[in-house]
Formats: C-alpha cells, sequence, structure tokens
C-alpha cells in the first residue's frame, strides 16, 4: 500500500445556520471520505470561526479549516468607506482571508485592497467585471478562483466588447478571444505570485452539454438531499435553456479554458486543487477526485495533479513545515492507496484507511458513516 499525504480542497463550501450542525458536521465527514484533511471555505460565516477552533482542537471530527471571509461584493460594499469597514472588521475578526465576488465598482475594490493590505489579509476569489484580470493581477490576489476573468483578458481591445456582457464566466466572449494573449496573462500571474484554483470540473458539469438527469445517476448523489439534487436540475437546465448559451460554443469555451490552465501549471505561479463543492452536480469528498479527472483531461501529468493537492497548499498557507508531505515531525495526515497514483491519478479513489490528526479511520468505519449519511439525506424530504 502507498501513504498519500492529506488532499486539500482549496474551493469548498461549509454549510452555515439554518443548516443544522448534524448537517455541517456529515458535509465535514464527506470531505474526510475523499482523503481531503484540509479545507479553505470559500464563503465564510461568523459560525466557521468557531468551527475551525473546534476541528483544531478535535471536538469536531473534519478536516483543517481555513475560512473566508463573508462575501464581499457588489451589494455588501457600495463604497470605499463601507469596504474598509468590513475589511478591518473581518480582519480583526479573525478570518483566515477575504473572499471577493463579482459587482465591486473599481474604486470601491481600491479601497478595499488597501484596507487589505493594511490589515495584513489576503483577498482571494472571483474578478469582477469592472476590476478585470489585468488589474485584479497587479492588486496582488492570493488566489483567482475558476480562472475568472482571464478569457476576457484575451478579448483585443479593438473587439470595443460592453464588459458588462461577457456572460458565464467569459462564455459570450468566446468567439473573440485572441489565444495569443494567454502568454502575457501567465506572465503577469507568475510575476505577481498569483495562484489559481481552476474548479475545472463545475464547468464540464454544470455548464457543460451534459444531461441533469445522467449527473444526478452518479453514486455519490445520494448523500445529497432530494431538495438539493431537485435545485441543481431546475438550474443547469435553466441554464442550457438559455439562448446565449450554445454546445459548440461550449467546445470551443473549454478548449481555451484547457490551455490556459495547461500553461498556468506550468509556466504561472501555479495551481491549486479545487472543485467548489457543494456546488452544481459536486458533492464534497467526490468532486475533487473528478476535478482531478478534468485536470488529466487538460494536459497534467498525475505528480503535476498530486502536487496540487497536497504539497502545493501546504506552500501556499506557508505552513510546509507541519503538513503537505509525509515526514516525520508533521501532522499525521495522509491516507493509504492500493494502486500507483504517480502512474494514474485514479488511484486516489481508491483509499483503504484515512489518518487524521493521529487518529486511524478504518474503511469499514468510513463506509458506515457513509450509509448512515446517506440515509440522513433520503430522509430529509421524506
Amino acid at each position: 500500500k502507498r501513504q498519500v499525504p492529506g488532499l486539500t480542497e482549496m474551493h469548498a463550501h461549509i454549510p452555515s445556520p439554518p443548516t443544522s450542525q448534524e448537517r455541517i458536521e456529515e458535509i465535514l465527514f464527506l470531505y474526510l471520505s475523499g482523503g481531503i484533511t484540509t479545507i479553505r471555505g470559500m464563503l465564510g460565516h461568523p459560525d466557521h470561526l468557531k468551527l475551525r477552533e473546534e476541528v483544531s482542537k478535535g471536538t469536531v471530527l473534519g478536516p483543517r479549516i481555513y475560512t473566508s471571509s463573508p462575501s464581499l461584493n457588489g451589494n455588501t460594499v457600495r463604497t470605499g468607506v463601507e469596504a474598509v469597514e468590513k475589511v478591518t472588521q473581518y480582519a480583526s475578526e479573525g478570518y483566515d482571508f477575504l473572499k471577493i465576488h463579482p459587482g465591486i465598482r473599481l474604486s470601491v475594490f481600491d479601497s478595499l485592497v488597501s484596507a487589505a493590505r493594511l490589515s495584513a489579509i489576503p483577498f482571494a476569489g472571483h474578478v469582477p467585471v469592472e476590476v478585470g484580470v489585468r488589474h485584479a493581477l497587479e492588486s496582488g490576489y492570493a488566489t483567482i478562483d475558476h480562472v475568472d476573468g482571464y478569457l476576457e483578458g484575451l478579448v483585443p481591445a479593438d473587439r470595443s466588447v460592453d464588459p458588462a456582457s461577457n456572460g458565464f464566466f467569459g462564455f459570450n466572449f468566446t468567439k473573440y478571444a485572441d489565444t495569443n494573449k494567454i502568454d502575457d496573462l501567465v506572465r503577469l500571474t507568475r510575476k505577481q505570485k498569483v495562484w489559481v484554483v481552476p474548479t475545472q470540473t463545475l464547468f464540464e458539469r454544470w455548464f457543460a452539454p451534459t444531461d441533469a438527469d445522467s449527473l444526478l445517476a452518479q453514486p455519490e448523489m445520494k448523500y445529497m438531499t432530494p431538495a438539493t439534487l431537485k435545485n441543481w436540475k431546475r438550474v443547469k437546465e435553466e441554464q442550457m435553456n438559455d439562448p446565449s448559451w450554445d454546445p459548440k460554443l461550449w467546445v470551443t469555451f473549454d478548449a481555451i479554458r484547457q490551455e490556459l490552465i495547461r500553461e498556468l501549471a506550468r509556466n504561472g505561479q501555479g495551481l491549486l486543487l479545487g472543485s467548489d463543492a457543494p456546488q452544481l452536480f459536486n458533492v464534497p469528498g467526490f468532486s475533487l477526485h473528478r476535478e482531478m479527472a478534468s485536470m488529466h483531461q487538460a494536459g497534467l501529468t498525475p505528480l503535476e495533479i498530486l502536487r496540487m493537492g497536497t504539497y502545493a497548499p501546504a506552500q501556499f498557507f506557508g505552513a510546509e513545515a507541519d503538513w503537505g508531505t509525509v515526514e516525520a515531525g508533521k501532522a499525521a495526515d495522509f491516507f493509504l492507496v492500493r494502486e500507483n497514483p504517480l502512474e494514474d491519478v485514479g488511484a486516489l479513489k481508491g483509499m483503504t484507511g484515512l489518518m487524521l490528526q493521529g487518529k486511524w479511520l478504518t474503511r469499514n468505519l468510513i463506509d458506515q458513516k457513509l450509509e448512515e449519511i446517506a440515509s440522513n439525506s433520503k430522509a430529509k424530504n421524506e
């Protein structure tokens, strides 16, 4: 058997009230069931600060938590003064970083960045349309997630497009994108030391020409509630029925994303593994393995993919001395697999047991808990 360092899900979501404590702990366990021993929560809530402590002390079973602030977006920070107040508040409350969402005006964003620097708190997430990817990179994001803004950054200036008409992560600009501009964007990303979290599986499931029912038939869906699954189906079918969505254009859109991913992995600051669970058809613990398959499809090697989910996140957090590899003196967070993941990254799905904070979780225990979660999820709406 092979020892593998615990994986890190760099774009995770943790439920918050009114979700029950039982369900929150079930979601944390789903991450563990996939060999994930660290998560970066991307939509923070005050309760997550307490949860982070409880997990650290071992009173709640779950992966190590890094949590963002609540969302900073066009509705929550409408002025520079408001941005400064929120940044200062979230930094003092102890969040690990700020979450940037769409809609923030450029002047407000610049005020936010200045306040973040003064408070020494990183910021990460989306690239607001008015900000644009180049200004975002120059402003010093910790990570840009979803490869957000990059496709828009490939549109030549002489196209004179309305930035606000970009559609779903730049989809509407696919036909204008000049892939010769990729190298310059990647160089700027490296120069500014900005990591990228692709969440490619989200685009290959939610936004791809795949019918919802085939996704809902996948085995891991039993761990989500019927209400969640019904909502996922509704959202996907609305997207597929949008007049602006074109399955042929999606093929080009996806090819451009894959080229960006390859170049950012090899010539940028680097990529970090994340899947945006539990968002559309991405079930915690399972979706990260689908993300690995997406990275392989984009042309990355098993070694590159494994590094994205182990050592690179520890490097990102400045925690290389504590976790990210299996070595004496580091956290006892690892799992066992039968096959060699350096030959086939899919081998990571065959976990035979997990060591978490020095506590051994057998395969039998994990399977029993998964059965319980499936049963509870089904009963939620019966």
